[in-house]
């Protein structure tokens, strides 16, 4: 089994890969994942996403991601939804890509109206790609990141159960 954390944040170092870092850390400990951990941060790779074949740097990226069996997603909010760097690097992938890929959907935003973009936007994109989604989805907001464990901690106890029983690993 392989863990993949994918930060779809167009800013390096950002505050959505902190959190998805986390987020990837807690689920890992709760289904008793101690294998290695990959994170693909898009921020690198934005400028070569659009070329045609793509930089062999995205093409490893997208690989990896299409190998995951348990993928997280993060991306903070813009215009009510994803980002479009992350629409982009998934469009990249072929069809059923995700077949046989438990996804964990986790959207940062500043305000709490944008909620259920998690459930009505990200999760039916990864659907799409053919990833089974746990639900829920963790809807982050930007004041939450002060007290990460607070909010990560009960998602991760709700959905790592899920993962266990995709994945036939042992909670």
């Amino acid at each position: 089994m392989s863990f993949v954390t994918l930060v779809a944040n167009p800013r390096p170092g950002s505050r959505t890969r902190t959190a998805a870092e986390r987020a990837t850390d807690l689920v890992a400990g709760r289904i008793g994942y101690t294998g290695e951990r990959e994170v693909v941060d898009l921020a690198g790779l934005a400028p070569g996403l659009l070329a045609s074949p793509p930089p062999a740097e995205a093409g490893r990226a997208l690989e990896l991601v299409g190998r995951a069996r348990v993928l997280l997603v993060a991306s903070p909010t813009y215009k009510g939804t994803y980002t479009g760097l992350l629409k982009v690097f998934l469009d990249r992938l072929p069809t059923q890509a995700l077949a046989g890929t438990t996804a964990l959907p986790l959207l940062v935003m500043g305000d709490p109206r944008h909620a259920l973009a998690v459930e009505t936007h990200l999760r039916p994109l990864l659907v799409e790609l053919g990833a089974t989604v746990p639900t829920p989805g963790l809807a982050l907001l930007e004041s939450e990141i002060a007290s990460l464990e607070e909010v990560l901690g009960p998602w991760a106890d709700r959905v790592s159960p899920q993962i266990a029983l995709t994945e036939g690993v042992s909670a």
